[in-house]
């Protein structure tokens, strides 16, 4: 197997060169490239786990710092940041599996009662305080486990040749079970959209208009899945400039024999009267509930909130990001470029006016994306089902670990 070291350089130089676009895309590779690093990791005999995520956090900030407007990329590092964390939890549970607490006493003590291994209330706390002392759930990953040690301290030094084997089987065990989870992973990504499809006809009925803006993938295999089940619907796609992937959307809705109306971004408070629910994908759902939209989505949803008309935002997981929009580590936006606005040609001799200090009298800012506050978003559809803005924090708590939310390999001493 090749050295994952070109493979992450490689995949660096894409996210710089903007040569992988797109959550699904980012996501799935990132997570390709993890799930190789975790494969070629070599174990040490100590602390697995911490080794592990350190090497998944070295990676990430350098993968983080090539682009860090793919909030995705940050996302499944911090997942398989979280995954390391679970599994490892999961190999300690099984360690301390079946042993009984008992209160140990001087008087009476009747040995005939139970025949499994006990530990007292002393030792087990002893337990749980070197389990929470950190870096404790690789220490004890490291231990073997407990009733094996107990049945051990009872009969003298204990079989060292034993202890190396257990050693080698739970390194092995945390390795694979990673990988598998990092596997699960993938798939989640990779079904995102039938996941999210499967929930149409719940929302889209009978007559129906909808509204869209630009070209979601996400919102396209949405749509194509109420037309499968005979749902009769319009659409009005919002032809999203200045790049006008509303155009492609719509040539492509049409081709599914779905009915559709191309509109100016700017007629949406016009037409939004006449519609009856406006769904959207995202680029990515902060922690607040807010949301991370090409550039006009803003536009689109006050419209949406001054007409009582449903705002609906179809993603998946993987663009669940656990910061907030005000963090620093977050990139609301970037700025493509001014000749999607302007024909060079046509503006050139603009171009050499300026003031008397140098400045240039005309100035053109083409930006990517929109903030959309979370009390504009009526509902958001993931691969997990619906969930309304304020339940999104209960759904990062489960895929994100606290103490991950900033991406940095932790200084060894």
């Amino acid at each position: 197997m090749p050295d994952v070291q070109p493979l992450v350089s490689d995949f660096v130089l894409k996210l710089k060169r903007r040569k992988v676009e797109g959550s699904h895309a980012v996501a799935r590779q990132t997570a390709e490239l993890l799930r190789s690093l975790v494969s070629q990791h070599r174990m040490g005999s100590t602390n697995q786990a911490a080794a592990l995520a350190d090497a998944i956090r070295a990676v990430g900030e350098h993968l983080i710092a090539a682009n860090p407007i793919e909030l995705a990329v940050g996302n499944i590092v911090r997942r398989v940041l979280h995954i390391i964390k679970e599994e490892d939890i999961s190999s300690t549970a099984v360690g301390i599996e079946g042993l009984s607490v008992t209160a140990v006493s001087d008087d009476e003590y009747d040995s005939g009662n139970d025949d499994r291994p006990t530990l007292s209330a002393a030792v087990l706390a002893s337990h749980a305080r070197n389990t929470l002392r950190a870096p404790s759930l690789q220490t004890l990953l490291d231990d073997i486990p407990v009733s094996t040690a107990l049945s051990h301290s009872a009969s003298s030094a204990g079989d060292s040749d034993g202890k190396a084997g257990d050693k080698s089987l739970k390194t092995r065990k945390l390795k694979h079970d990673v990988i598998a989870a990092i596997g699960d992973l993938i798939e989640e990504i990779d079904t995102c959209y039938d996941q999210i499809s499967e929930q149409a006809v719940e929302l889209i009925h009978q007559n129906e208009v909808i509204l869209t803006l630009g070209r979601s993938r996400t919102v396209k295999e949405f749509l194509y899945a109420a037309k499968e089940k005979k749902r009769s619907f319009r659409v009005f796609v919002a032809e999203g400039a200045p790049r006008y992937q509303g155009h492609v959307l719509a040539k492509e809705l049409v081709e599914k024999g779905i009915q559709t109306t191309v509109i100016t971004d700017s007629a949406v408070f016009a037409m939004i009267s006449r519609v009856n629910m406006v769904i959207v994908g995202a680029h990515a759902i902060m922690a607040n509930g807010g949301v991370i939209a090409p550039i006009g989505m803003n536009m689109v949803a006050l419209a949406a909130q001054r007409h009582a008309v449903p705002f609906v935002v179809v993603a998946g997981s993987h663009k669940l990001c656990p910061l907030y929009p005000h963090n620093p580590e977050v990139l609301l936006n970037e700025l493509k470029s001014p000749s999607d606005l302007l024909d060079f040609g046509e503006f050139s001799n603009c171009m050499n006016f300026s003031t008397q200090d140098g400045t240039p009298l005309l100035n053109v800012v083409n930006p990517t994306f929109d903030y959309v506050p979370p009390k504009l978003v009526s509902l958001f559809v993931t691969d997990t089902g619906g969930h309304s803005p304020s339940y999104i924090y209960r759904l990062i708590s489960e895929y994100y670990s606290a103490d991950d939310l900033v991406v940095r390999r932790m200084s060894t001493s």
